[in-house]
């Protein structure tokens, strides 16, 4: 039965895009001409679609906002501006309390547009433009629930951020700037810069010491990893946890292994200023992932080091910890 509801709001989804009519592009010309914002409102699960859709917008690069029948029957069209558009979702496009607001809205300048299941309802023909989405039966059991049309008008909104986006060229340093404190937004706002090890919190070694020398060191800066540079600070490689783990699993005898003979001469390195985004990719990238990347400037000398750990939020932290 999953697969048919799946298969039932895909097959909705289809419907919704073929009937698409040039109503969608006047709606996004519209809005591109105007400075203002973009109201929208819907009663029941309508709503919470219709809160979502404005969500959207708003995150990425249009101004929107949701508003409740009821309340903006009762103050809250104190909001709108003249020639501001505002979307009424609806299925049956039959509400009461959308179809009282269409008169209201057009007195006081605004532009009325229904997100309906029909063109022929009600509210469409009561408005300046139509956003057609599914009307047939829902994908539950009793042909009843919201489902198929709640995912079809949701879909219409989503296609309506992104023209908008691509209208707007709205770029990735945009996106970041609207959402610092998500995962996303860290990714492509910080930089490793930000978030680095410096040099004094990060072990390293000559590539002359010995294993011992090389394990104390980690044990005092527990970062996972020992760099060894040469005397001017340039960094010639990386010995990790994972590399004295598989050392000692295969050598008994530790005396006289040096530094240089265990490190990665060739290690993957980041730049300050790389995003942090950047880092992950580098990390995950290759045959194998790292855990850890030092951190190189001018003249390849080492300035810190990265962990995976340091590129997420706190949530990320506590989702790594477990």
């Amino acid at each position: 039965m999953a697969r048919k509801v799946i298969g039932a709001e895909a097959d909705a989804l289809r419907h919704t895009a073929a009937v698409l009519s040039e109503d969608f592009d006047r709606v996004v010309s519209l809005i591109l001409q105007r400075r203002g914002k973009v109201l929208l409102s819907a009663v029941g699960k309508s709503a919470f679609v219709a809160q979502k859709i404005a969500a959207t917008l708003t995150s990425t690069g249009t101004q929107a906002l949701f508003i409740h029948p009821t309340e903006a029957l009762h103050g809250d069209l104190g909001i709108l501006s003249p020639g501001d558009p505002m979307i009424l979702l609806s299925r049956s496009g039959a509400s009461d309390e959308l179809l009282l607001l269409v008169p209201l809205l057009r007195h006081l300048g605004a532009t009325p547009i229904a997100l309906v299941g029909s063109a022929h309802s009600p509210l469409a023909s009561r408005c300046d433009y139509v956003l057609e989405a599914f009307a047939g039966r829902e994908a539950d059991p009793l042909g009843l629930v919201p489902t198929s049309s709640a995912v079809s008008a949701l879909a219409v909104g989503d296609a309506l951020a992104c023209v908008l986006m691509a209208a707007r060229d709205f770029r990735p340093e945009q996106f970041s700037l609207l959402h610092p404190g998500g995962q996303l937004g860290r990714n492509l706002l910080l930089r490793v810069a930000d978030v680095l090890h410096p040099l004094d919190e990060v072990a390293h070694l000559n590539p002359g010491s010995t294993v011992r020398e090389v394990i104390i060191a980690m044990t005092e800066r527990p970062l996972g990893a020992c760099c060894t540079v040469d005397g001017d600070g340039k960094l010639l490689g990386i010995i990790t946890d994972g590399d004295i783990r598989r050392l000692i699993q295969k050598t008994e005898d530790l005396r006289g292994i040096r530094a240089m003979d265990v490190q990665n001469a060739r290690p993957r390195t980041i730049r300050p200023e790389q995003s942090i985004g950047e880092a992950v990719a580098h990390m995950e990238s290759g045959p194998s992932q790292v855990g850890v990347l030092p951190v190189i400037g001018e003249g390849d000398k080492l300035l810190g080091l990265i962990r995976i750990h340091d590129t997420v939020g706190d949530m990320g932290r506590q989702s790594a910890r477990r």
